[in-house]
């Protein structure tokens, strides 16, 4: 996302620079024609090309600015979904009676990492990642991590609703 708004912000700075080059060639023009530079069929093609540049100057201006400001909203619209995301798990993790170790571990579940990768990220054996594995899937009424995940997620939606 971050690309497509400094590409067109670049393409509008070299439409601004033919926008100079035109206006000035059409005021040199019609200072050479004199008193009936509006007669001149070359004149009148060269003020309606940098007439239609211009306009389109302005609206891809108007359309970056929109395409920033939705970027924004959707970024923090997204902060926002994970942070709450983060609460309910948290809320449910505590509501469970998660020991400190279980919780790290069901964060790393709940993010997709397997057994293996759980086990070096917390510099441990799978041994014990599976033993806190069972012991989350105990607490919690469940008996594997798609059932934990659905869980999570059933009562994420829920708590969605009005």
């Amino acid at each position: 996302m971050q690309k497509q708004p400094i590409f067109l912000g670049l393409l509008i700075l070299g439409q601004v620079a033919s926008i100079l080059f035109f206006m000035t060639d059409v005021i040199t023009d019609a200072q050479s024609l004199g008193r009936f530079w509006y007669l001149d069929q070359h004149f009148r093609v060269e003020l309606i090309a940098a007439l239609l540049l211009t306009a389109a100057v302005a609206i891809e201006t108007r359309y970056l600015s929109h395409l920033v400001a939705h970027a924004r909203r959707m970024e923090k619209q997204l902060s926002t979904a994970a942070m709450a995301f983060h609460d309910v798990v948290d809320a449910h993790f505590n509501e469970w009676g998660l020991t400190t170790s279980e919780k790290d571990v069901a964060h790393f579940m709940v993010k997709g990492c397997s057994i293996a990768e759980i086990s070096d990220l917390r510099g441990t054996a799978e041994g014990t990642v599976k033993s806190h594995m069972n012991a989350i899937y105990r607490k919690a009424g469940v008996t594997n991590r798609g059932e934990l995940l659905s869980l999570l997620i059933e009562d994420l939606m829920q708590a969605e609703r009005p």
